[in-house]
């Protein structure tokens, strides 16, 4: 069993608002990147399940809507689950999100404190968090690796969800791409908190970055919290699994050490459903 945690389809690149041009560029190498449904499809074929995230920000007029996130899953009802976006800025958040809660094929939802410009523990932000809590909807976090300008960078630091973690400990975090570029405060983050995880997306097309995190998560004892993600399109499944069985390469030669390949492989065969205890609510 293989779950793909971190993926993203999109109508057109636009939708990823100001800012989304120089972001994908950095992100993938290309500003026209495309994250066409019938790619991902293809690109999920190696996977038991996929996550498959929406993006919102007010504050980027960003609108990967979550009515087309939920036509496709629809199509792929075996295979796809939906993480919805909400964007606790919004007035009609909590409105967006009693619908998401009642839809079966979202299983969680993805906000972004720094894209979306508010503090993670904001008061508009707790009620999301009460809301999810109660619903059992996972709360999948945006957090660093690269942002538009526009974008608040204090409010990426993954220690500030220590506090949300606190007050609600029913309440299930991922961290995306472990926090990158803060991967310590994640790594503390999960040893401490019980209901904090973290995906890897992201973090594999950059080899020394990626076996440093790992590494660091190994040492700590904390791998049985990290989840595979391709981050498609920048990635497909397979690449990522490739990239992942491939990271101690960076050790040969040297006195450096290796994370086990049975580590390596742990995290990517992760039942993330049961662990997360997410999944279609049919």
């Amino acid at each position: 069993m293989i779950i793909d945690c971190h993926t993203r389809i999109w109508a057109s690149p636009g939708q990823m608002g100001l800012g989304a041009a120089g972001w994908l560029v950095r992100h993938g190498g290309q500003e026209n990147l495309s994250a066409d449904p019938g790619e991902h499809a293809a690109a999920s074929r190696d996977v038991t399940k996929t996550l498959v995230w929406g993006f919102r920000s007010r504050r980027l007029k960003a609108d990967v809507p979550n009515a087309f996130l939920s036509d496709y899953v629809a199509q792929h009802k075996q295979q796809a689950v939906g993480i919805a976006a909400i964007d606790p800025t919004e007035p009609d958040a909590m409105e967006r999100l009693a619908n998401i809660a009642d839809h079966s094929g979202f299983a969680g939802i993805t906000i972004s404190p720094a894209a979306q410009g508010f503090h993670p523990a904001d008061t508009r932000a707790y009620k999301v968090y009460a809301f999810c809590a109660e619903r059992r909807l996972g709360v999948f976090v945006e957090s660093g690796t690269d942002f538009a300008p526009q974008a608040v960078l204090e409010f990426a630091r993954p220690h500030l969800f220590d506090e949300i973690a606190r007050d609600f400990p029913a309440l299930t975090i991922v961290i995306a791409a472990m926090g990158s570029p803060w991967v310590n405060e994640t790594v503390t983050l999960m040893a401490k908190q019980p209901g904090v995880y973290a995906d890897i997306a992201a973090l594999l097309r950059r080899p020394w970055g990626a076996y440093e995190s790992l590494l660091k998560a190994h040492q700590s004892g904390v791998t049985g919290k990290l989840l595979f993600g391709s981050d498609f399109p920048f990635s497909t499944a397979a690449e990522a699994i490739e990239r992942m069985y491939r990271i101690n390469e960076i050790t040969h030669g040297t006195g450096l050490p290796t994370v086990p390949r049975e580590i390596l492989r742990g995290i990517i065969e992760r039942d993330a459903m049961t662990e997360l205890q997410i999944g279609n609510r049919d």
